[in-house]
């Protein structure tokens, strides 16, 4: 049954994206879908393509394994659009840039802090898919018993399909449709879940969990304190600085719009968060050894309800399972793709497009493959701790200080990326260390992004000929209203 419901969810993924093939015609359509997508459409892409296996089966299992300390992800995650809403959603959607490394290069003017920025959208974008199709691997292993390379080849599969067929377009329909698939698929279970513990006398955690799991700051894991705040810092700060989810307010046909699309963001993430938060605790209450802690969403419902109507839920939520890998893996890889097709192969016709598409499938794929397999949460995480070091200060300051030079930006991103992707590999191929050195490296957010931050706003002091010489009339265009002519002199009639 529920190897029925994942052939379901990628068949209907791919008719979803061959309807979006019939509209997408030009260019932008395969980049950023002509900026014609609406609010509530938006939102509802972007709610599915950030929510990730990290999201549907990590937060979960982390929950499950270290309690109330992992609570700050969801929290964390949902935080850093009101970050991105204030700070950053508007003027970004205002600059007219396709890609975050056209941004670079518009506020810079600067070729190589276009090439330094191409290349971190593009470890991000690599780093960000590899758990996914780990995740993958994992869950058709524990419903079919394949190797676990098989279930990441089939959402690579079918991602490059999709993104082949009809690019950001195509893209945005079927992550949409699968942003209500994921949230039906952890809901409609957690209810009868929650029924069963009702019925069963409600029981509650033993002894130990409610002195020591469901505190925080109670858990025996080293700098405990060092990690919660470090963690926060990187998902509040990183989500701004993910390539898949700022191409999104590329689509939006302005500034208003963006905004928009954010509040109904938070809103959709919001409704989400509230439910793994509650299968990490029921998993502690009815599934305290299960093995991989990342399946213990897929494994709730046969335990807890069994018999047909388990075997039905469990394939419900793996079908939202899969909605997930393939949803954020075709967000991640528009990003990426648009990326190595503009500033790799040099050109950002559609056949450049499709070539970059199979190039930002097969890598991650391949890390996928090769590396040790790690808690999916723990390696978005990382992630998000290289968006938070590179883009984060290059958006803040390149969109609100108009001091910030292109040798400064080129310095932090150097440093900040540089330090943030050696911890990331650190922890891929030889963790994890013990002791402080193991906190920093699990953990690098706390100390990455303020000497990120700070090298790039030294350096611009110190190189005040490198400012661009359009600064002026770039800040403007970031921060001006679609409704205001400035040619016209809107802006005195304003001011007067």
């Amino acid at each position: 049954m529920s190897v029925a419901a994942v052939v379901i969810v990628v068949v209907a993924a791919i008719l979803i994206g061959a309807f979006g093939l019939r509209l997408s015609r030009t260019t932008s359509d395969f980049y950023v879908a002509s900026r014609t997508v609406t609010p509530l459409w938006n939102a509802s892409a972007i709610g599915g393509e950030y929510l990730s296996a990290a999201s549907f089966l990590g937060i979960a299992g982390l929950i499950l394994t270290h309690g109330a300390d992992m609570l700050w992800l969801p929290v964390g995650w949902t935080g850093g659009y009101l970050v991105l809403l204030v700070l950053v959603s508007a003027p970004l959607r205002r600059s007219g840039a396709y890609t975050l490394p056209d941004f670079a290069e518009s506020r810079l003017e600067s070729m190589a802090v276009r090439r330094t920025a191409s290349v971190l959208v593009v470890l991000i974008g690599w780093f960000y898919l590899m758990p996914q199709f780990q995740s993958a691997g994992i869950v058709l292993r524990a419903i079919t018993g394949a190797p676990g390379w098989v279930g990441g080849l089939l959402v690579a599969v079918v991602v490059a399909v999709n993104v082949l067929s009809g690019g950001m377009r195509s893209i945005t329909f079927v992550q949409a449709f699968q942003y209500w698939l994921k949230l039906t698929a952890l809901a409609v279970p957690l209810v009868f879940l929650l029924m069963a513990w009702r019925s069963g006398g409600a029981p509650g955690l033993s002894e130990h969990d409610m002195t020591h799991w469901q505190l925080p700051l109670s858990s025996a894991k080293e700098y405990g304190l060092y990690s919660t705040y470090s963690l926060i810092l990187a998902t509040f700060l990183g989500t701004m600085g993910l390539p898949h989810v700022l191409v999104r307010f590329y689509t939006n046909p302005d500034g208003r719009a963006a905004r928009r699309t954010t509040l109904v963001v938070l809103s959709l993430l919001g409704a989400f968060y509230l439910l793994p938060a509650i299968y990490g605790w029921l998993g502690r209450i009815y599934a305290p050894d299960v093995a991989g802690t990342d399946a213990v969403v897929l494994t709730l419902p046969g335990r807890v309800i069994g018999g047909t109507l388990g075997d039905v839920l469990t394939a419900l939520v793996t079908a939202g399972a899969f909605a997930a890998f393939l949803s954020t893996s075709s967000g991640l890889t528009v990003s990426v793709a648009g990326v190595i097709a503009q500033d790799l192969f040099g050109g950002g016709a559609v056949r450049a497009f499709r070539l970059a598409t199979l190039l930002a499938v097969a890598v991650p794929l391949g890390l996928a493959v090769w590396a040790r397999s790690l808690p999916v949460a723990d390696v978005v995480g990382l992630a998000f701790a290289v968006a938070a070091s590179s883009f984060c200060p290059l958006l803040v300051l390149g969109i609100w200080w108009r001091r910030l030079s292109s040798a400064g930006a080129l310095a932090g991103l150097f440093v900040g990326g540089g330090l943030a992707c050696a911890a990331v590999m650190a922890q891929i191929t030889g963790g994890p260390y013990g002791g402080l050195v193991g906190a920093l490296l699990a953990q690098p957010a706390a100390w990455t992004v303020p000497i990120a931050f700070f090298v790039m706003v030294v350096a611009s002091f110190l190189t005040p000929h490198r400012v661009p010489a359009g600064v002026a009339r770039t800040m403007v265009r970031l921060h001006t209203p679609e409704t205001l002519n400035l040619d016209r002199g809107d802006w005195r009639s304003r001011s007067s």
